[in-house]
């Protein structure tokens, strides 16, 4: 009872803020943080997780048997950078696949209707009236995604491709964190009622934004793409080495751990 109050309670009293779509101020950022990235007109990446369900109702099996085993809820899910997740679509049964799901997605509907704030850009001299999402080769060729290049032929497309695959890791860094800190919807979920799991998920979504939000500004080091394909030359003390060498073979001696196990017996 708990965990139901406290996760409509953060959705009732947060959800407007921290699940919002992007406004024409975050909508600019975004655009200016993709664009020093080799990425203009670029306001996220999107993917979908699914989440394990112990509890769901027999009757649904089927229809919620998804790519693991036994049956999913899938979230679909737009990451920035910073890993907030702008946009968070959870419902669709797990036997559907993510071109299924963008189909449902009011994320498109939300594009077609005007109610995001307008993304114009320039590439290679042509303008483009839509902003897009990077994606994998699952999603549709639509002007909103851009996917990877299945066999990229030339320095040109393959370091587009090396690029493209790397920043669309935001999305799946943002899944990973999300499971990472709520542990909630990390193992299977024990409800029943495919409405609280609703509100519980978005309830570590918005939890998620707010550690985001709390850490922007103290000059958090994210992945530096400009340093992609080069080597990196690290840099360690002779002394260093030897010792974390010695203490990594003294830990797994065999002796000490029989040795340790003895002892621990006589002082029992």
């Amino acid at each position: 009872m708990c965990v139901k109050r406290f996760a409509v309670g953060i959705v009732q009293v947060f959800g407007e803020e921290y699940l919002r779509s992007p406004n024409a101020e975050d909508a600019a950022r975004l655009l200016a943080m993709n664009k020093a990235r080799g990425f203009p007109g670029m306001l996220g990446s999107i993917d979908c997780m699914h989440w394990s369900w112990k509890n769901c109702p027999k009757a649904w099996h089927e229809q919620f048997h998804g790519q693991k085993k036994g049956s999913t809820i899938i979230l679909e899910a737009v990451a920035d950078q910073e890993t907030w997740i702008w946009h968070a679509f959870f419902e669709m049964p797990g036997s559907l696949n993510d071109i299924n799901v963008v189909n449902r997605s009011p994320l498109m509907n939300k594009i077609a209707n005007g109610e995001l704030p307008p993304v114009q850009f320039v590439a290679n001299d042509r303008t483009y009236n839509y902003g897009y999402y990077l994606a994998d080769g699952i999603y549709p060729k639509w002007q909103t995604f851009v996917k990877l290049l299945k066999k990229p032929e030339g320095k040109k497309n393959l370091d587009f491709h090396n690029a493209q695959a790397a920043a669309r890791k935001d999305v799946e860094r943002a899944f990973e964190i999300l499971q990472a800190q709520f542990a909630i919807v990390t193992g299977p979920a024990r409800f029943w009622d495919q409405k609280m799991l609703w509100y519980i998920m978005h309830a570590c979504v918005i939890m998620h934004n707010m550690i985001i939000e709390n850490e922007r500004g103290q000059d958090v080091d994210y992945s530096q793409y400009e340093l992609l394909g080069h080597p990196v030359r690290v840099r360690r003390k002779a002394e260093r080495v030897a010792r974390f060498v010695a203490s990594y073979h003294a830990i797994r001696r065999p002796a000490a751990h029989n040795d340790l196990q003895k002892d621990l017996i006589e002082e029992w």
